[in-house]
Order: structure tokens, then sequence, then C-alpha cells
């Protein structure tokens, strides 16, 4: 029976059980649980009897999806197996219980029921009394499912205040699996066997200086795996290293979902996170400080390769990771050229190495030329010994002495703990219901703002403190450098280059027999800069004094 004869029947006087009709049903369910599992048994005998019984109406079998949410219809494989069917006309007519059955968006509900009626199928919301077949249908669609959208709004909403409660209140919310933990009741609770790796991961990485795949290859040997028994992965070891929550720290609000219709979630940045030090929720396994360096030292060798190549330099030669293409912002490669005479070490910019001239132009650096450079270089730091300690203490003095930057973080520490104490206080109002929802959420949103703000300055002060160390632990260095006069000719080594140079700079000139590079020590304030030139038989070096 085609929609134009159903309708012309139905304004005669018909109902729509006096059409002989061939009828089938949807019936959905959101989750798996027993009580939703028995509500969908009903449903299901429900409407099949209730097909059945008229008999004017031909029973079609119902299309049925279980655990599966109303917000978006592209995971409901049944419903979209009804749509289909109803384009190849085997069935004229759908009955279900509401409007959220069928979607809770109200744009999928008008699309889907304007898509049925074009296939000539109507659609029966029995509790909504809605009949698409009617002329007036789908102003009634429009303004129900406007009502269900809205329903499923505000349950979304709640749910996003019941986290934001919970990340207020400390719990841990998220994946139960962290390693080195297990969860009980909202807290986290040290696994001794789990948590020796994740100490021996900071201490190889802060206090040994081993890369992160130099770590993954001694946890192995070990005996440390993964839960599957492989090797810890490099994202695994990064993710560890950078976890605030193995310091003590409770850490919540890293992401959010900014519409419920929408599945894309936003990954906040760092100084978005509601971070607190929280010992009895969230137990330290390593000390303040050690995760502190840890991701000093893993900034510090981030800021060295682009976000591209965070995962593919480590030190295993002299100089790996500190040549820097000046035009791509990547580190250079270690290679090597042969020659009649031997085989000669080289650098080449990343680029080059994949793609040759058409990936980079810049030039190609001989080790033999990089330890000129650094051998002319330390012969200027011997020369200039006294004036360059004496800039590095006046420098430290400068930054400001621990005992006042501990001060400082205690200080804010304290701040933030009174302002967290204060946001209880506010929220036992708002559930007494002593001020309105939009004063709570004024003067919490003040809260964060300030608490936010105060996080901030602590990372800049616990950095500080680190770096101060380091200045401290290089003046040291520079002193004991200078006092052995290191006799470079023998060779170098990695604890000379760590200790002087912090990187290269490289930069192509028009000339092809010369390289200009500027060069930042560990020593200097300021970058020296050095040029190569090149001949047939010989290669030199002269530099521009610090600039």
């Amino acid at each position: 029976m085609d929609l134009y004869t159903i309708r012309n029947d139905l304004n005669s006087g018909k109902t729509i059980y006096d059409l002989k009709l061939r009828v089938t049903y949807y019936a959905r369910v959101s989750t798996e649980k027993d009580e939703q599992a028995h509500s969908l048994q009903n449903q299901i005998k429900y409407y099949s009897d209730f097909i059945k019984n008229n008999p004017n109406w031909v029973y079609t079998e119902g299309y049925i999806d279980e655990g599966i949410s109303g917000c978006s219809v592209n995971k409901r494989e049944s419903f979209l197996r009804m749509i289909s069917d109803a384009k190849l006309r085997k069935f004229d007519f759908i009955v279900t219980k509401e409007i959220s059955r069928f979607s809770r968006n109200t744009l999928d509900s008008i699309k889907y029921t304007q898509e049925l009626l074009s296939y000539g199928v109507g659609v029966l919301f029995q509790s909504d009394n809605i009949n698409t077949l009617m002329p007036d249908a789908e102003l009634r669609l429009t303004i129900m499912s406007s009502i269900a959208q809205d329903e499923v709004r505000k349950i979304s909403e709640r749910v996003k205040f019941g986290f934001k409660r919970a990340v207020e209140n400390g719990v841990v919310l998220g994946n139960s699996k962290i390693w080195g933990y297990t969860k009980e009741n909202g807290k986290l609770i040290i696994d001794e066997k789990e948590s020796e790796a994740v100490r021996k991961i900071f201490d190889m990485y802060a206090t040994e200086n081993i890369g992160i795949r130099g770590i993954s290859s001694r946890l192995e040997e070990m005996g440390f795996t993964n839960s599957n028994g492989n090797p810890f992965s490099f994202s695994t070891i990064k993710n560890i290293i950078t976890n605030p929550k193995y310091m003590g720290y409770y850490c919540g609000n890293k992401s959010h979902k900014y519409d419920y219709k929408l599945s894309d979630r936003k990954y906040l940045n760092q100084t978005e996170w509601v971070m607190y030090k929280d010992e009895e929720n969230v137990p330290p396994i390593v000390s303040e400080e050690i995760w502190q360096k840890a991701n000093y030292i893993l900034k510090k060798r981030s800021e060295k390769q682009s976000s591209d190549d965070r995962t593919s330099y480590q030190n295993k030669y002299v100089y790996s990771g500190k040549i820097i293409c000046s035009e791509h912002k990547v580190p250079y490669y270690r290679s090597l050229y042969r020659y009649s005479s031997g085989n000669k070490e080289v650098w080449q910019c990343k680029r080059y190495a994949e793609k040759g001239k058409e990936g980079c132009g810049s030039p190609s650096i001989y080790t033999t030329e990089l330890n000129m450079i650094i051998k002319k270089a330390y012969d200027e730091i011997i020369i200039n010994r006294s004036e360059i300690i004496h800039d590095m203490i006046n420098m430290y003095s400068g930054i400001g002495l621990q005992s006042k930057i501990k001060e400082d973080i205690a200080k804010v520490q304290v701040e933030i703990n009174q302002l967290l104490k204060m946001k209880d206080k506010l929220l036992e109002l708002s559930i007494n219901g002593r001020i309105s929802d939009d004063e709570f959420e004024i003067r919490n949103n003040k809260f964060n703002n300030s608490i936010d703000s105060l996080n901030i300055r602590l990372k800049e002060l616990k950095l500080e403190e680190i770096k101060n160390k380091e200045i401290g632990c290089s003046v040291e260095t520079l002193r004991k450098l200078i006092a052995k006069e290191l006799d470079f000719d023998e060779g170098f080594n990695n604890e000379i280059i760590e200790s002087l140079l912090d990187r290269i700079e490289v930069y192509k000139t028009d000339n092809k027999n010369e390289i200009d590079l500027k060069i930042y020590f560990k020593v200097m304030e300021k970058p020296a800069n050095y040029k190569v030139l090149r001949s047939r038989t010989d290669t030199s070096v002269c530099c521009n004094q610090y600039i």
C-alpha cells in the first residue's frame, strides 16, 4: 500500500489498526545490565504480541539493538539494517516505544522518519502518540524529539558535574590500570613488584643519563616486562616519566568532551589540569625531586628536536642530538663516507638523510671538523677561565638562592591548599542550597583560575630549582675540566662534550666551501659564531667570537 492511499484512508476515518500492513518493531536498550536486558525482553514480547494480535497486520521480524546509546545512530547495526530493509520495501510500518528509542538527536529523528516516509514506511512512536503517516506528525515529532534531546543533554551535564566533583574531591578516575599501582575505592595503592620497575625507570633516566630506548633494553635484561610479557614500549616509559601521580600528585581534568553529540575529546594543556599533592589518595613511588629532574631532562632533550623526531635520536655517539639544522630545526644524523684512504664519520640533516638534496640543502659536517671547533673552544675557555667562572657564579647568584626558591615553593603550595579548602566549603554551601548554581559557578571558576595560575608558578619554581642545581654542577664541572687540563688529542668522550656543549646550529652559505656554525656552550651566556673553511688540501676553523 502506498503512502498516498494510506493517508487517504486515515483521513476518511479509518485508524492505522484498520489498514492491511506489514508491520515490524524496533527495540533498544542502552546497556547490557540485567535490568536493561529484562526491559528488552519485555519490549520484544510486548511488540510481538501487539502486532500479531491485530488481524489486519502481517507480522515481520523485529530489529533489536542492545547495549547501544541513543545519542548516535552510526553504531546501531540493527537500526541501520532496518533502514536498508525499508528501502527494499520489506515492511510498511514500524512500531517503537518512544522517540528516544529511535534517536535522542532531533536532526537524526527527523532525518530518518523522512527517509522512511520516502520509502513509503511510517513509524508509530507509541508512548509519544505520534504516527508519522499523519500530516501533523513532523511538527509534533520536532517538539517531542527536542525534549528528548534536551533530556540527554541534561544527563550529560549531570555526569560531567559528577566527574568534576570527583576531580575536586581527589577521587582517582579513568583507567584502573596505572603501572605500579592498583586502584581501590577511588584511591591508588602501590604494587610493590611493579613499582620497582617504575623506580628503576626514573633512576636510569634522571641519574644515569640513559635514554628511553636504552631503559627498555635494560629493564628487559633485569626481567621486567609489560603485562603482556613484552619489553616496555617507548610511549609507556615516557608516559610513566611524565605522569605526576608517581610523585604523589593527584592529576585530573586532562581531557574534555565539549558536546555530548560528538565523540571527539579534546586533550587539555597541562596548565589546565587539576593537580595538587595528595599522598593519601595517590601515594608517591619516587621523590618529587627525581620526578622533576627526569622531566626537566626530557624537556631539554625534546627542545633539541622537532616534535616528529623526539623518538628517534639518543646519545649513542658523541655529538648525537647536539647538531641541529637551522633551516628545518631537526637533528643531524651520523653517517660514514667511504674513501680509499678509509671511512670518515660525517653528520647530515635528517631531511637530507631521508630524501637527499631535495630534502635539505644544509651542508654536511665531518666529526674531525667538529673536534677542531671544540678543541679551539676549549683553548679559549682555558685562556678566559677566570672570567668565565666569575660570570657563571654571578649568573648562578643572580638567578636566586636555593633556600629562597624553596621558601617560594612552600608559600605557593600553602596558597593552593588554602584555595582547595575554600572550594570544599563552597561546594558544601552549594549542596546545602545556601548559594545559587550561578553564584557557585562564578566563585568556583574564580578559584579554579587562581589555582591554575599558582600551579603554573609552582612548576616554574621547581624547574628553576633544578636549573640552579644544574648550573651549580656546571660550575663545578668546569672547574674540574680546567684543573685537569684535559688532553683533547687523545680523543673525545661523552663526558667532555656533555660538560661543554649544549647544541650546534648549522647554517649554509653562498660559498659551498664555507659552513657557518652557531655554537651554544653550557658555560657561556651567549652563543659563539664559528666558520669552517674548506680547501682541497686542508680545513681550518675561525671564530667570530661571542656575540
